[in-house]
């Protein structure tokens, strides 16, 4: 297998081979921040691959996981990827779109790494435009959506573009949601904040804020804090 067709990490390997969206830093900084300790029932909403669910249930080992994924070449490619782990009976996948997912559940942890290109030239493929643009699941849906589907105690996490804060806290004020921990992301000291990582709530709570830096000036030149986050999954860390 080409090595461009796979991602491996630490203990579980990514094929990509038919996926319209790879292994990307988004997703592996989602699923490396956010808090899934005393989290029994999560929901992974647009799994492409099947990275934060395997991610997530790494990192909670009593964890059951439900992930939802609208493209079916990515959907399969998820099934497979789950099968190959050690958490497969963890897992479940449900082919079909957010708006289309109904349960009685209510989960303790919603993930989310959405589509947020609203504007502007959409990628050449369906599958991939799909799959980087809000058409197919705007936020203001995903907010909704998730805040039905969450427990009393339950959180919502998501990595979003850094301009869409207010645009987020707005949606969750409208939900009855508040914002409880907020990460601003940025490249690397030169450029400006490019992602938030945001956890939202029902309950409101002091709002925890930091800051993370990918690099340093030069390509591929790691912060320390970066690779703390990483370490678990990333082999090179």
């Amino acid at each position: 297998m080409p090595r461009n067709s796979y991602f491996q990490f630490k203990q579980f390997r990514i094929v990509q081979e038919r996926s319209a969206m790879k292994v990307g830093m988004d997703g592996v900084l989602l699923g490396a921040w956010v808090n899934a300790l005393g989290a029994d029932q999560i929901l992974d909403i647009g799994t492409g691959t099947g990275l934060i669910a395997l991610m997530l249930a790494q990192k909670n080992t009593l964890a059951q996981v439900d992930a939802i994924e609208i493209d079916r070449d990515a959907c399969d490619e998820a099934a497979f990827n789950v099968q190959q782990s050690n958490w497969s009976n963890r897992i479940k996948l449900f082919c079909q779109s957010f708006q289309e997912f109904t349960t009685e559940k209510k989960y303790d942890l919603i993930v989310g790494n959405p589509p947020f290109f609203g504007n502007g030239v959409k990628a050449p493929t369906e599958t991939r435009a799909q799959a980087r643009h809000a058409d197919a699941l705007p936020l203001d849906e995903l907010v909704s959506g998730a805040a039905n589907l969450i427990q009393e105690n339950g959180r919502i996490a998501l990595i979003l573009p850094a301009e869409q804060l207010q645009e987020v806290e707005n949606l969750a004020k409208i939900s009855g949601l508040f914002l409880s921990r907020l990460c601003r992301v940025k490249p690397n000291p030169i450029k400006p904040d490019f992602r938030i990582l945001v956890e939202l709530s029902k309950k409101q709570s002091p709002l925890q804020e930091e800051n993370l830096m990918i690099e340093f000036e030069t390509h591929h030149d790691y912060t320390p804090e970066y690779k703390e986050l990483t370490k678990d999954f990333y082999l090179k860390f």
